[in-house]
C-alpha cells in the first residue's frame, strides 16, 4: 500500500511541475507591450503644458488622437490668412513618453478647424508639410480635456475626415493593453483550476486507496 501511496505523490508531484512550468513559460514568452499613448498640448492661453496619458486619462488620449489619424500623406500648401486662424494649440503625440508626432490645431479657424503638419516630425519620420480640414468636433474635444477654450454647443460629431491613417493602429489603441491583461488573466484563472483538479483528484485517489487497505 505504501508503494501504491508513494506512485500516487509521485504522479501528483509531476503533474503539479507541469503546470507550474507552464504558468511560468507562457507570460515569460509573451510579446513585449508597446507603450501606452500619450498626448502633450501646448498653446494660447496656457501657461503650462496639458500632459495627458492613457493609463490616467485614456478617453482624452484617444478623443485627441482622433482628430489628428485621419490626416492623408498631402494636405494642401497654402492655410488660412493668419488673421482667420484663431487661437493655436500644438498637439504631441507620444509613445510612452517618445514624442512621436506633432500637429498644429486651430479649432476656431474662420471656415472651420484646421490642422497644420510640419514637415519636421520628433520622430524622423518622412512627410510632407500641408494643411487640413479638421473635425467640427475638435474644439469641444479639446475642451473637455482641459484646454481654455469656451463650450461650443453646435458642436456635431464627427466631421471632415478621411484618407490614409499615418499613426499606427496599435499605438493609439490603449483598450488593446486591457484585452492582453484580461487574456493573461484569464490564463492564470484556468492554471489555478487545473491546479485544483489535479490536487484534488490525487488527494481522492490517495484518501480512496487507503480506505480500500484499511478494510
Amino acid at each position: 500500500m505504501v508503494r501504491q501511496v508513494r506512485r500516487l505523490i509521485a504522479v501528483l508531484a509531476g503533474a503539479l511541475t507541469v503546470a507550474v512550468s507552464l504558468g511560468v513559460a507562457g507570460p515569460a514568452q509573451a510579446a513585449p507591450k508597446p507603450p501606452p499613448p500619450g498626448v502633450d498640448i501646448t498653446g494660447t492661453g496656457m501657461s503650462a503644458p496639458l500632459r495627458l496619458r492613457s493609463d490616467t486619462q485614456p478617453a482624452h488620449v484617444v478623443a485627441l488622437i482622433d482628430q489628428v489619424n485621419f490626416l492623408g500623406r498631402i494636405g494642401t500648401a497654402n492655410g488660412p490668412k493668419p488673421a482667420d486662424l484663431g487661437p493655436k494649440y500644438t498637439v504631441v503625440v507620444l509613445a510612452g513618453e517618445t514624442p512621436k508626432q506633432t500637429y498644429d490645431l486651430y479649432p476656431k479657424a474662420v471656415g472651420g478647424p484646421r490642422v497644420y503638419r510640419p514637415a519636421k516630425q520628433p520622430d524622423s519620420r518622412k512627410t510632407s508639410a500641408g494643411w487640413f480640414l479638421g473635425r467640427l468636433s475638435m474644439s469641444e474635444t479639446l475642451r473637455t480635456a482641459g484646454v481654455p477654450l469656451e463650450r461650443q454647443y453646435d458642436t456635431v460629431s464627427g466631421g471632415v475626415g478621411g484618407g490614409e491613417r499615418v499613426i499606427p493602429e496599435d499605438a493609439i489603441n490603449p483598450g488593446r493593453d486591457i484585452d492582453e491583461a484580461l487574456s493573461e488573466l484569464q490564463r492564470l484563472l484556468l492554471l489555478n483550476v487545473a491546479v485544483m483538479l489535479v490536487i484534488t483528484s490525487g488527494l481522492a485517489g490517495i484518501a480512496l486507496l487507503i480506505r480500500r487497505r484499511t478494510r
